[in-house]
């Protein structure tokens, strides 16, 4: 059995998995989130703010006293969208060594897809195949395909952090910065399908933050709830219901939403946004939400299996 630790450091959040594994068992021991925002401004400037990679080291050393009292074997640390932009990501990935003693992984958005699609499809029967995993990050949003394993992959630049800084300057957005939002939304899934066969999936599986937050949504969860929302199949109606609801809400109404994390707040509309028209772009009736995800594939990895 191997005692492993998986951090997956995105745009919008960082998380930490430690699970033992061994052949096909997956014991989860630890599972944590923090929204940092590293992604604060990468968009417009290219660069991490100096907040933004104070707040996410100091959930790091969290992590690291976590990795320690657990007496983890092994480390696999990846950083995704914001750290592939930000041209100053040497100051963060110094940072993560010192304090870790590992390097970060700066990994491309088919690897993220593939590590994403890992996760997603451990538990589902080869009967729901093939699969479109997609991944709504707060950078980008990963579209992968596969029955066994990955067909094809590819990854575009609209998660729910990047389209709320580059179009939603108010809450609740005007007619004007959706339709712009939505045209650059539109033409990044039209990228994605020229490598990746979105509309000839079995099954439409979500992951991340923004796909199980509109899960509890659909679900009218009065708080969050994982286990709830793991494997729920969520209607296309419900999610263009949801992103509707959301798209006429102001900022404290949604906050104020039970199930709705802190950190999600101002960038769920977008997310929603995102999620809504890939459910219109496949034709698929429904999602399913999935609370593993490319942490839970990189500790598959890690293991060996």
């Amino acid at each position: 059995m191997s005692r492993v630790a998986a951090i997956d450091c995105g745009t919008n959040s960082i998380r930490l998995l430690i699970a033992d594994i061994s052949d096909s068992n997956f014991k989860e021991v630890v599972r944590e989130m923090e929204v940092v925002r590293l992604g604060q401004g990468v968009d417009v400037n290219k660069a991490f703010h100096p907040d933004a990679i104070a707040r996410t080291l100091s959930a790091v050393e969290k992590y690291a006293r976590q990795i320690k009292d657990n007496d983890v074997e092994k480390i696999r640390f990846c950083a995704t969208s914001a750290s592939r932009d930000a041209t100053n990501r040497d100051i963060f990935i110094d940072g993560v060594r010192d304090i870790l003693g590992v390097e970060v992984e700066v990994i491309s958005g088919e690897e993220e897809a593939a590590l994403s699609f890992a996760g997603a499809t451990k538990e589902l029967s080869q009967s729901d195949a093939p699969f479109l995993v997609v991944d709504i990050g707060g950078g980008s949003t990963e579209f992968v395909i596969g029955s066994i394993k990955v067909e094809s992959a590819k990854s575009v630049n609209i998660g729910c952090v990047r389209m709320s800084e580059r179009h939603f300057t108010q809450q609740p957005p005007t007619s004007a910065q959706l339709h712009a939002a939505i045209s650059d939304i539109d033409q990044a899934i039209a990228i994605a399908a020229k490598d990746v066969p979105i509309t000839t999936a079995q099954t439409l599986i979500a992951v991340a933050g923004t796909a199980t937050t509109i899960a509890a949504a659909a679900l009218e969860l009065d708080s969050y709830d994982r286990y709830a929302i793991h494997l729920a199949r969520i209607s296309a109606e419900k999610v263009f219901q949801v992103a509707a609801k959301l798209q006429s809400l102001n900022r404290d109404e949604i906050a104020k939403l039970g199930y709705m994390h802190p950190g999600r707040v101002d960038v769920i509309t977008a997310g929603a946004l995102v999620l809504s028209r890939v459910m219109a772009a496949t034709g698929a009736s429904e999602f399913v939400a999935s609370e593993s995800d490319i942490l839970d594939g990189m500790a598959w990895k890690l293991a060996g299996e």
